[in-house]
């Protein structure tokens, strides 16, 4: 497990990297985290696949990676450190906005993606209706608004529970590293002029995602955690049904982060699917 820091243009980019054992070929699994998160979400699943070399990078702003000052996508961030470590093609699987990411490089660089594994969201425009994420997206929008960094952690917590569990039927340890990672995230930010964060610099979004997923023509696992927001599940299931080549599982016992609560069946899940996929 070697952890990197690679120069792009424009930007560095900090990511884990996991050789493969000496007598495996296999096609390299990037594993993309979510917002306010970074690599380390994904501990379990590092050295998980010794078949396969497994990259883990963190996202502008995230981990140790720098931050934006120009216009970017993340899906070209992706296919640059991809370019950059001589990986001409990679199963990617994401969490959240790491899924979204896969998605939007399946759209838009179609040669570099081999299969998809997407958690938690269906492509980087997610569809919300429900009361639950209607009314947290709404509370994160204010205390980002308000510059109030304990409101902003209090409410991205939520996520990791869902809407069928307090906080504290979560497993200590997995809700201790999220709420590190993402008060780290929050360090990234800059301040104002009276020491509150100011929002980082978004992404240029890709668009027409869900108009253009039929094209996908890679095989796509949508796996998410039983426990996780009706409409985030219900995204991952709608990719799954759009897709050519696309299955749904859920995790039981988890909610946004499966990977993380039900490590052993995540992985196991990805593990089938790219045995099936001969990949």
């Amino acid at each position: 497990m070697i952890p990197r820091t690679i120069s792009l243009t424009g930007q560095t980019v900090h990511l884990v990297d996991v050789p493969a054992s000496a007598d495996e070929h296999r096609t390299p699994l990037v594993l993309l985290h979510g917002g306010a998160v970074d690599h380390r979400m994904w501990s379990p699943q590092l050295a998980a696949f010794p078949e396969r070399r497994v990259i883990a990078p963190d996202a502008r702003g995230h981990g140790d990676s720098s931050d934006a000052d120009a216009p970017y996508r993340l899906a070209d961030d992706v296919v640059a450190v991809l370019d950059a470590l001589d990986i001409d093609r990679a199963v990617l699987a994401g969490v959240s906005m790491g899924g979204g990411t896969a998605v939007d490089i399946a759209l838009e660089h179609p040669d570099r993606c081999a299969a998809l594994v997407v958690s938690g969201t269906g492509t980087s425009e997610p569809i919300f209706t429900d009361r639950w994420s209607l009314d947290a997206f709404g509370a994160w929008r204010r205390a980002e608004t308000e510059g109030d960094a304990e409101a902003w952690i209090e409410v991205f917590m939520r996520f990791t529970h869902g809407p069928y569990r307090d906080r504290g039927d979560v497993d200590p340890a997995v809700d201790a590293l999220i709420e590190r990672m993402a008060r780290d995230t929050l360090g990234h930010l800059r301040l104002d002029d009276h020491g509150a964060p100011l929002p980082p610099t978004p992404p240029t979004p890709v668009t027409r995602t869900w108009e253009r997923a039929n094209r996908i023509q890679v095989p796509v696992l949508a796996l998410n955690g039983a426990l996780d927001g009706p409409d985030h599940r219900e995204n991952g299931r709608r990719l799954a049904g759009v897709v050519p080549h696309g299955a749904y599982l859920e995790i039981d016992g988890a909610a946004h982060y499966a990977n993380l609560e039900g490590p052993t069946e995540y992985t196991r899940a990805i593990r089938d699917f790219l045995r099936a996929h001969e990949l």
